[in-house]
């Protein structure tokens, strides 16, 4: 990814430094569980240690990629280099393994080190969600469906629905992380015949991954597709938030705000503008994340036991998606700590049909007193349309409706058009959300 969009932290470990260190580290493991079988020398192992455990600057991965253009192969490159750190030693570094041995179990590393920085990004959103859904739990506003005022919400529990949403995204994610997380040191086409399958109990055990039970020299593409998708679904949550507030800052409604801070320019011609751009940034960006979700689906159907056709599509997609999603949840919580609600736009988009969002109240309370459900629809919709229509406000029209006011009087209707109806389990929700209400 661009630096534009990207963190330090999640930027590196998709850097070679990183990558090296890792390839290092699962041929070390290797050499020292070859020596307790005694296939290898002990001395060898602890050569191997000596000589290569060393820092991979930028001059040693330089030197590497000069090797690569000879060799035209990553993992000689690296154990040709490595070779000159370690000296004659180097004979028994790599033995009865293949490259997918290193570059899958490496993969398998980078991707659960993403993993664990994606769910502190979760849980510092989490956190942001859960103090603003306890600050407006109960300021009512106007809920809507198809765009249209329907019947009254609050504030918090629209910050606590993306709360209870991101719940389940960390909870996929640490499945997907103990999916991802799996070690193949089996040799080619995964039979272990040049290799004992101790090294790869004792280099899983070392790098904090479970053997993969059947490897075919490849971890088994599945695994990969349903860490995508993950990420997908993840950033399409990040959307969904990101899309009501967008909504919710529209002029006509202006009911929440990105923070504008001081000097903060919001377009190059009209100077009034303060748009939503860190939100329909937020839109672009979970685009990106899900567009690795086909290639890694796509990567599951390799040929016979390997091929190579997976490697160029994770070469891009792991970097890509991990960081953009990292950007993306660092960038979402920004917005939403910083939030700036109008309580004021709330209540005048709450009052602004004139009590027609007590409609459906009324339709129960006339079929409980007798009418059909058909001939309740229609005395509440008559008086609604004259409503929608400019012709006066919802409670007088029902008072002056004869068939209503019959049915109802004129008290019992004017209680029906009571805010506290609509959120008097507002805090089972949130009991069901928090696990407290308060």
């Amino acid at each position: 990814m661009i630096p534009r969009y990207s963190r330090p932290e999640m930027v590196r470990i998709w850097e070679p430094e990183n990558k090296f260190r890792i390839w290092f580290e699962i041929e070390a493991h290797a050499c020292d569980a070859q020596a307790k079988l005694g296939v290898i020398p002990e001395a060898a192992a602890r050569a191997v240690w000596q000589g290569g455990d060393k820092p991979y600057t930028a001059a040693r991965v330089a030197h590497i990629d000069e090797i690569e253009k000879v060799t035209k192969h990553d993992v000689i490159a690296f154990t040709t280099e490595l070779a000159e750190h370690i000296g004659p030693e180097s004979r028994f570094v790599h033995q009865g393994m293949t490259s997918s041995d290193v570059l899958d179990t490496c993969l398998a590393v980078q991707l659960t080190q993403a993993a664990d920085l994606l769910l502190k990004d979760i849980d510092a959103l989490l956190a942001a969600l859960e103090n603003r859904a306890f600050q407006y739990k109960d300021l009512v506003c106007m809920g809507r469906s198809h765009g249209i005022h329907a019947e009254p919400v609050t504030i918090g529990l629209k910050f606590a629905g993306f709360h209870a949403e991101f719940q389940r995204a960390r909870a996929r994610l640490l499945a997907a992380r103990a999916d991802i997380a799996t070690c193949a040191i089996s040799g080619a086409v995964g039979t272990f015949a040049n290799i004992n399958p101790f090294v790869e109990q004792y280099v899983a055990e070392k790098l904090g991954l479970t053997p993969e039970p059947l490897s075919t020299q490849v971890i088994p593409r599945d695994r990969h597709a349903m860490f995508f998708a993950t990420l997908g679904v993840i950033a399409s949550s990040v959307e969904r938030a990101a899309v009501e507030i967008r909504h919710l800052q529209r002029t006509e409604v202006r009911e929440a705000e990105e923070f504008f801070s001081p000097g903060q320019k919001g377009s190059s011609a009209m100077p009034h503008k303060r748009n939503p751009v860190l939100t329909e940034n937020l839109t672009g960006l979970a685009r990106l994340v899900r567009m690795a979700v086909v290639p890694a689906m796509e990567n599951v159907a390799l040929w016979h036991e390997r091929d190579i056709s997976h490697s160029s599509v994770e070469r891009g997609i792991g970097p890509d998606a991990t960081i953009t999603l990292d950007f993306a949840l660092a960038r979402l919580t920004n917005v939403v700590a910083n939030l700036v609600i109008y309580p004021d736009a709330v209540e005048r988009n709450l009052n602004q049909l004139g009590g027609l969002i007590f409609s459906q109240r009324v339709l129960l309370a006339l079929t409980q007193a007798g009418l059909s459900r058909e001939d309740a629809y229609k005395a509440v919709q008559r008086n609604a349309m004259e409503v929608w229509n400019g012709n006066g406000r919802f409670l007088d029209l029902l008072k002056a409706d004869t068939e209503v006011e019959q049915a109802l009087g004129a008290s019992a209707i004017e209680a029906l058009f009571d805010l506290g109806y609509h959120t008097k389990n507002v805090g089972v929700i949130f009991q069901r959300v928090f696990g407290r209400a308060e």
